[in-house]
């Protein structure tokens, strides 16, 4: 990994922490039913830099690739239905985007770590923007 790729994903961790800093009530309680992307058709879309992180986590969990969930969930669900990544899951998965959990974060909360991501994307020289989560990661793992 190169220096600054480093920086990068040091300062990514950075819009995660006040994420977190500034967690809105949630009742998520390891539900997971946003991980189940067919049931809810929905998926997180994540910028290049969170692809990167998440891959990170990925091969710190022994992994090389991703294998697809048998029942449509995020391939990163553990076999006792938690994340395998946690500490490395994107922003859309730290801002519930679940309904049952108490819905996405109100877009005024969340739109300038947005574009503090967005903005580390550009440093990256990548210019495509956010893409499905399963199909960036799985680039990402490829490229690292």
């Amino acid at each position: 990994m190169k220096k600054e790729q480093k920086a990068l994903l040091a300062e990514l961790k950075s819009v995660y922490a006040e994420v977190e800093a500034q967690a809105l009530p949630r009742q998520c309680e390891m539900r997971t039913g946003c991980c189940h992307f067919r049931q809810t058709g929905k998926t997180p879309i994540v910028t290049r830099i969170e692809a990167l992180l998440a891959a990170q986590g990925v091969r710190a969990s022994g992994r090389k690739k991703l294998t697809p969930h048998p029942e449509g969930a995020c391939p990163l669900l553990g076999k006792d239905g938690r994340c395998t990544i946690y500490a490395h899951r994107p922003f859309g998965c730290r801002t519930h985007f679940c309904g049952p959990a108490g819905g996405p974060y109100p877009r005024q909360h969340v739109v300038g770590l947005i574009h503090r991501m967005e903005a580390l994307d550009e440093q990256l020289g990548w210019h495509d923007g956010s893409r499905p989560f399963e199909a960036a990661l799985a680039d990402a793992l490829q490229e690292w």
